[in-house]
């Protein structure tokens, strides 16, 4: 039989830009490089610049009403750039992704003429045809949630596309959330929980361990309520599927996040102890340390639920470092409410921490509660609160001073010479060193601990050459 010749793209094709722009949490910087990945087989190569992009992607958040009005204000800004191009004959697609796309859809065509298209974050494998009806002039809105699975639609990444994003990657496990807290948008958004099969997740990390990644972060937005198809009708835990990955070799370090404490399940607390790939590092936001706020937020915990999880994932690990998220001035929160949310972070000495005033999200339960909080209010909390989790930040990195570490090395530094890493609490970390380390682990002892990052020196005579 003939062989076929793939058809050749048009030297316009070939010169296509996409700027992709990503916000708010790890599923979208994920689901960019999905895109981006997309695109590249449709002949549009990356850049950063909006001046020389035929296309824009704003990769939406809409967690909070900042993040949303922000992309407003984006838009804005991109509708004057692309008239100007349009001025020199060159045509500017503008597409929203994401969950402002999901939550507003025709809104935002509406407030924004400029806006080619909208795509939720279920459809984004449908770009390509999107494309291709907006190349006319239509507008076009795609936020159903689709039937196909967009895993096995999408393309992977080559190994060059894959070299470029260097040796720290992301892999979605999970999406959805079947939680409901009473601010969130997530699970109208995203949709209900569902998780990939273990053998897409496992070829998916192999491909990327092959290309040269060395740390993994295994990502949803209940990523420890993950139950995936194993085979022969079986399902896989979190902890279980951990235990598959850290089997592979050349992968040097296990992350996951972000996790909710209504699954934390026995099973992966004692997998901090028992992986070794698996990082001493906990994402597990609590949100308000009082319980009469947390069941007004539906979280289906209570603070004393949360100080357990902590002290059992201690008696795992004792190192582990706990991150998580703050939510104050939620309606109806006191100030004896405030004081427990403080008393819970002092009693568990965070190593990171997320904080932020209460945020209405329109169709949510919360946002149509009487008794919200003043705005003044929220911002004395929200203060008083950072003081304290900065404090225990700043005393967590002091606290390494003088140890010795393993730092995996990604990047270049700031400075001729220097090398940039991360430590397995995810404490960024610099030292005087070879490029030779990027992508490998090296012991390093800790001099001196920066507002944002840790000082260091190079152990192994070896690794200094």
């Amino acid at each position: 039989m003939e062989a076929r010749s793939k058809p050749q793209r048009s030297e316009a094709a070939r010169l296509s830009k996409v700027l992709v722009k990503s916000y708010g949490c790890q599923m979208n910087v994920y689901d960019a490089t999905r895109m981006a990945d997309l695109l590249s087989r449709e002949g549009y190569a990356e850049t950063q610049s909006e001046e020389d992009a035929d296309l824009v992607i704003l990769n939406t958040c809409h967690i909070r009403e900042k993040a949303a009005e922000k992309i407003y204000s984006e838009l804005g800004k991109l509708a004057i750039a692309k008239r100007a191009l349009n001025a020199q004959g060159r045509d500017m697609k503008i597409v929203v992704a994401g969950c402002v796309a999901q939550a507003e859809g025709e809104e935002v065509l509406k407030r924004q003429r400029a806006v080619d298209i909208v795509v939720g974050p279920q459809s984004y494998h449908r770009l390509p045809e999107l494309l291709r009806q907006a190349k006319d002039g239509a507008r076009v809105s795609d936020t159903d949630f689709a039937v196909e699975d967009k895993f096995r639609v999408l393309p992977a990444p080559s190994g060059a596309q894959i070299r470029a994003r260097g040796v720290s990657a992301f892999v979605t496990v999970q999406e959805g959330c079947d939680k409901f807290c009473s601010f969130c948008v997530v699970p109208y958004t995203r949709g209900a929980e569902a998780s990939r099969p273990v053998a897409e997740i496992i070829a998916e990390t192999m491909r990327l361990v092959d290309a040269g990644v060395r740390e993994i972060t295994l990502i949803g937005q209940n990523v420890n309520a993950y139950l995936g198809a194993d085979g022969d009708g079986r399902q896989a835990s979190l902890a279980q599927l951990l235990d598959r990955l850290a089997q592979i070799e050349g992968l040097a370090r296990l992350r996951y996040t972000t996790s909710h404490p209504v699954d934390m399940a026995q099973e992966l607390i004692d997998a901090h102890g028992a992986n070794p790939k698996l990082m001493p590092y906990v994402h597990l936001p609590v949100q308000s340390g009082s319980d009469r706020i947390l069941k007004s937020m539906n979280r289906k915990h209570g603070a004393d639920a949360y100080l357990s999880i902590v002290e059992q994932l201690r008696k795992a690990r004792p190192d582990v470092a706990m991150s998580s998220d703050f939510i104050v001035g939620f309606p109806g929160e006191s100030d004896a409410d405030f004081e427990a949310t403080m008393a819970l972070a002092r009693a568990v000495g965070f190593a990171s921490s997320f904080s932020f005033k209460y945020s209405p999200r329109p169709g949510t339960p919360a946002a149509d509660r009487d008794d919200q909080i003043d705005e003044t209010v929220k911002s004395e909390r929200l203060a008083a609160l950072q003081v304290l989790l900065e404090e225990q930040r700043q005393g967590f990195n002091a606290a390494t001073v003088g140890k010795e570490l393993d730092v995996l090395f990604e990047k270049a530094g700031r400075h001729e010479g220097q090398i940039g890493g991360k430590t397995p609490y995810m404490q960024a970390v610099h030292v005087e060193g070879p490029m030779a380390c990027i992508g490998r682990e090296v012991r390093v002892k800790i001099i001196a601990a920066g507002s944002n990052s840790l000082s260091g020196r190079l152990m192994s005579e070896e690794a200094k050459a």
